[in-house]
């Protein structure tokens, strides 16, 4: 983190930079980010659905168990664990192979702070694309659960509609947000690092990748628990 932020390049030169990494990091992952959100919210309705037994309970509490379940903790916390795997094994794979082709040391022979050009667009690209990804994650997960429920005929649209506005707090969006930005930066920076500082060969670039995934999503678990109980 020294190194990113020491003798930093020109702005205009990591502005450019952060909108490539975004583009790289954040629009290559849309796919299959809607794909897990979509099944995750109708497989969470159904099964909410089929445990509700009590004629007692509306079902309309589908529709609310879903957007918390979905908002709260499915969409940040699901979407960014996906993400470790595609974007941390990205970030560490191509900088690690950058360090073994010296192509990070050619850079630091020029001059340029090579932290600062390779590290610190990858860690604001993740800033700006994983809360956007969390919102759509949260949107198809809500699609995808009302989906679910209506085809599979536990309940009609217009109580799971019911439901998602019942007792509505927008603190829980925000709570999600703030989730995602930490997850964010939890990610790139352990995978850059993995990969910046890692040496060897071809061999190791692997294991730097598996190593960056693996201690990416064992920081997202800690810090989730944390970000709950502090701010909840």
């Amino acid at each position: 983190m020294q190194a990113m932020l020491w003798r930093p390049e020109r702005l205009a030169v990591v502005w450019t930079r952060t909108f490539e990494e975004a583009v790289l990091l954040g629009v290559d992952s849309i796919f299959i980010v809607s794909l897990v959100s979509a099944f995750i919210g109708a497989v969470t309705c159904v099964q909410i659905a089929y445990n509700m037994i009590s004629p007692l309970i509306p079902m309309s509490t589908v529709g609310f168990m879903v957007r918390e379940m979905t908002i709260l903790e499915l969409a940040p916390t699901i979407t960014s664990i996906v993400l470790a795997g595609k974007v941390g094994s990205s970030i560490a794979g191509g900088l690690g192979t950058m360090r073994i082709t010296e192509q990070i040391s050619a850079l630091d022979a020029m001059g340029i702070n090579s932290a600062s050009y390779l590290v610190l667009p990858r860690v604001l690209g993740a800033l700006l694309t994983f809360p956007l990804l969390v919102v759509l994650a949260m949107v198809l997960a809500l699609v995808g659960g009302y989906v679910a429920g209506v085809v599979s005929g536990s309940l009609t649209g217009a109580e799971y509609i019911e439901g998602l506005r019942y007792a509505f707090k927008p603190y829980t969006v925000f709570f999600a947000l703030v989730k995602s930005v930490v997850f964010a930066f939890l990610v790139a920076a352990i995978s850059a690092y993995k990969g910046y500082t890692m040496s060897g060969g071809s061999l190791e670039v692997g294991a730097a990748s598996t190593a960056a995934v693996t201690n990416s999503i064992i920081a997202i678990l800690v810090a989730d628990y944390v970000l709950a109980q502090t701010l909840l």
